[in-house]
């Protein structure tokens, strides 16, 4: 059955969710959601995501939002059928999984998404950045990526020497810094950490989704 994903592939978490869906193999349609015009928040879409955030998806009779509980949702099923496998094999390798996925969320997402708000988006609306938050984020960013920066040293991937969805989350950030964040500097000074984004951002389901933003 095909997986209808409701969602600009822009948007860093539908991002997410095609990645993921690529990765495993399912098949999908995208369906665009305009952000520009508030389609995000009118009752239409708001039967699928009452929170008017994207993505959200519909797979037959079965509806999910929120990009990663999605990922976490094809990654079991995709597993338990005997396809790829991008949890781990052990519960101990799926709990090392989840707490990266944790990590991502609350130490890396939440300063990138404050760094897109002052430098991106509160621009484009005509209103100035706070540059004062701006270098408080970066600040914080720099500690965080010095822990993965030890972890990558001794691990090839996040959960140990696999892909998995712990990685695959943390692909659009992680773009936005390199690219029109200006940030790659961030990256480029951490030789583990740099070599990780140069693995995972080469990986032909995330190249795919570069290719449907345009």
């Amino acid at each position: 059955m095909v997986v209808k994903v409701y969602g600009p592939a822009y948007a860093a978490c539908p991002q997410r969710v095609l990645t993921c869906l690529l990765e495993l193999g399912f098949e999908y349609e995208l369906i665009p959601i305009d952000l520009h015009s508030g389609e995000q928040k009118k009752p239409p879409f708001l039967l699928r995501q009452p929170f008017g955030q994207v993505p959200a998806i519909e797979d037959g009779d079965f509806r999910l939002f929120e990009s990663r509980a999605i990922i976490r949702y094809y990654a079991a099923k995709c597993a338990s059928d005997g396809g790829t496998n991008l949890l781990g094999d052990t519960l101990e390798e799926r709990a090392i999984v989840d707490q990266w996925l944790e990590v991502e969320v609350n130490n890396y997402n939440s300063l990138i998404y404050t760094l897109v708000l002052q430098l991106l988006v509160l621009p484009r609306m005509g209103l100035g950045g706070d540059m004062e938050l701006v270098r408080d984020c970066k600040g914080k960013l720099e500690k965080v990526l010095d822990v993965y920066e030890e972890r990558l040293a001794s691990s090839k991937y996040l959960a140990g020497e696999r892909f998995t969805i712990a990685d695959l989350s943390h692909l659009p950030n992680t773009r936005f810094l390199m690219d029109e964040g200006g940030m790659e500097h961030l990256m480029k000074g951490r030789k583990s950490v740099y070599r990780w984004w140069m693995d995972i951002s080469s990986r032909p389901s995330w190249k795919k989704v570069m290719e449907l933003r345009n």
